[in-house]
């Protein structure tokens, strides 16, 4: 997109535009201004153009010629053709002779010198109208995302000796605390002081269904406070906040270009320098092979292919579709770090997921308690819930959710905690222990059951050397996995689960969701080696994780998916697509928009190339004028935007 819109002038009236889109204290006429203001050379130029054409067809007057009409044309020129040939200049100066600056400046200057006044003026006219046109479908693109997801207040409430002051948002310092009325928006990360209160997180996920946090959780700007008047302390500071990341990563999501966008950038560096060539070709080769060769004919020709071939519609559409493809996923909570990733998902063959946070909730629950009759169940269940207090084993936070509070007055001693076994201690001189039947095993302690049989995740539990009896603990299935699993199979897209959970465990998850491999029982690097095997086969792989522990696999995949970005920065970080609600249905989304996106850049390079072909044959024939020549570039660059702008508006 360098080529059409990286120029000082145009990068000017951008951001000026850019500005004006954002300022949400502005008024409306202030952007109507702006517009106005962007126009005013198109319409200075096409008032003068038109009292030209008048004067030459309609009212014929006789004074008008000579070197009259022609400063005429020449003023009307100067409003679109000076800035045009001042890019031109500044390209050839930085060393990029063949812009399409250049392209333009050429024939518009052969418009004039043989004596085409009125369509040199209409060519730079009609070009510039579309440069505008383009500046503000790039700028509104962009805005969109950026008002998507730039939902952060400018001022807040701080509470200062108790008194509630307004201040602007970037001041605020770690440590304060704000006070976040009834329907107001957070402007800053921080920690919950009130004992609850319900948000509205949909900027920050999409999701819809308000989310209660409860005194110590973390909220994050740009969360509505929908109840009762809340007291946050701030942890984070403005530009570190979670949301100022997201804001962030998808500004910079356009820097990753995808190969097509490339292809067609390298493309133009050729194609201009060859396009100039063969017009000079038009110019002159006919001397050697026509009778009557008339230079003047000839040379209009060769204008007329030059304002034809301008790549501009190329140039500029495709990082547009691009653009609209980033802005469709952040609407629906999917963060896009670059069209490349687009272009990726759109040829996904296998998405490899992970069991834990992915597609189950994450949330151990117990199920069930089978202790033998000789022993008191309630008495055996404080114990194990007291020892394991001292664990932040997410199977501990089940247990410790399932009997409730800690007794306190049972004293445990050397208390150990075996990695990869469980939980070992001893009251009163009696040997508890708590954890997998491996541990039983270590221990020599007698069991008569298969744990290898039982789907769930077993808790052993044993008191003084002899076995008491198992808990079996479960993670629920997120409410939408099934319809994930089936839309990603409708999209013809496999699906394998890998999982360091046990195999029964993992087995059982896809059994149910209908998902074609499972591996359970696996190390982080026997995860990398499977995804290694996946990929040996040559198929574009997805992988989806909850983050963090998943790092070497995310970054060898072709595609590293987040669940989560709300979760962990880390996990912001390493993949390449982050989906910000934790809904796995977001997956097969994120793919649909990829596919969408790469149809749409497809329709508009076919588009560009059919039609200036069409036109070019006619020109080198010399049955188009420089009129149609206008129409064949502005006229495909303007479709162009309108299809890639359509992205915006689809629904996933």
């Amino acid at each position: 997109m360098e080529e059409c819109c990286s120029t000082k002038s145009k990068k000017e009236h951008q951001h000026h535009h850019e500005g004006h889109d954002h300022d949400h204290h502005h008024s409306h006429d202030t952007g109507d201004q702006s517009v106005f203001r962007m126009f005013l050379p198109a319409i200075i130029s096409f008032g003068l153009l038109l009292i030209g054409i008048a004067l030459d067809h309609f009212i014929k007057a006789e004074w008008f010629s000579g070197w009259i009409r022609l400063v005429w044309y020449f003023i009307a020129y100067i409003p679109v053709g000076l800035p045009v040939l001042k890019e031109a200049f500044e390209s050839i100066k930085s060393g990029d002779i063949f812009s399409e600056f250049f392209l333009m400046g050429i024939a518009t200057v052969g418009a004039f010198a043989i004596g085409e006044y009125p369509e040199g003026v209409a060519v730079m006219l009609f070009y510039s109208v579309g440069e505008v046109f383009q500046s503000m479908a790039v700028t509104r693109a962009k805005s969109n995302i950026k008002s998507l997801l730039d939902q952060r207040p400018d001022e807040v409430t701080v509470l200062k000796d108790g008194k509630p002051q307004i201040m602007k948002a970037e001041k605020v310092n770690i440590g304060d605390v704000i006070q976040l009325k009834s329907g107001e928006k957070l402007g800053l990360d921080g920690e919950l002081l009130s004992e609850t209160a319900s948000f509205n997180t949909s900027a920050l996920t999409g999701e819809s269904k308000p989310d209660t946090k409860t005194k110590g959780e973390t909220v994050l700007a740009g969360m509505i406070n929908l109840n009762t008047v809340s007291e946050v302390k701030v942890t984070t500071a403005y530009k570190d906040s979670k949301l100022s990341k997201i804001l962030e990563l998808v500004q910079n999501a356009t820097a990753q270009k995808a190969p097509t966008e490339l292809f067609i950038r390298k493309f133009a560096k050729i194609y201009t320098p060859i396009v100039v060539f063969l017009a000079i070709g038009i110019t002159f080769l006919p001397y050697l092979f026509v009778e009557d060769y008339q230079f003047r004919a000839w040379l209009y020709r060769a204008l007329v292919f030059l304002v034809i071939s301008c790549p501009c519609a190329l140039v500029i559409s495709i990082p547009l579709g691009y653009f609209g493809g980033i802005g469709a996923g952040s609407r629906n909570g999917i963060l896009f770090k670059g069209s490349n990733f687009l272009d990726i998902l759109a040829n996904v063959q296998n998405v490899v997921m992970d069991k834990t946070g992915t597609m189950t909730e994450g949330v151990f629950k117990v199920q069930e308690v089978n202790f033998n009759n000789e022993c008191n169940t309630d008495e055996i269940l404080k114990l194990v819930n007291a020892l394991e207090s001292k664990s932040s084993h997410p199977v501990a936070t089940a247990i410790h959710q399932y009997v409730g509070e800690i007794d306190h007055s049972i004293l445990l001693e050397n208390v150990e905690e075996i990695a990869g076994y469980g939980l070992k201690a001893s009251i009163n001189g009696k040997e508890l222990l708590v954890g997998n039947f491996k541990l039983m095993d270590k221990f020599s302690i007698r069991y008569d059951i298969q744990p290898e049989n039982m789907v769930y995740t077993l808790i052993a539990v044993a008191y003084d050397k002899k076995f008491v009896g198992y808990l079996t603990i479960a993670d629920s299935i997120k409410t939408d996995a099934q319809l994930t699993i089936s839309k990603l199979r409708s999209l013809g897209v496999k699906t394998t689960m890998l999982s360091g959970d046990k195999s029964s465990v993992v087995k059982h998850v896809a059994d149910t969701l209908g998902i074609q491999k499972a591996y359970g029982d696996l190390l982080p690097e026997d995860k990398v080696n499977k995804v290694k095997e996946i990929k040996a086969k040559n198929q574009t792989v997805a992988f989806v994780g909850d983050g963090v522990n998943d790092a070497p696999v995310v970054a060898l995949s072709d595609v590293g998916i987040a669940m989560g970005g709300l979760g962990s920065d880390a996990t912001i970080e390493t993949a390449d697509v982050v989906i910000q609600d934790d809904m796995p249905s977001k997956i097969p989304m994120a793919i649909n928009i990829g596919k969408q996106t790469k149809k749409i850049v497809w329709q508009n390079i076919i588009l560009a190339f059919s039609i200036k072909a069409v036109v070019l044959i006619l020109g080198a024939g010399g049955l188009a004028t420089m009129w149609e020549a206008v129409f064949a570039d502005v006229g495909v660059a303007l479709l162009a935007i309108l299809n890639a702008v359509r992205i915006q508006r689809m629904r996933f």
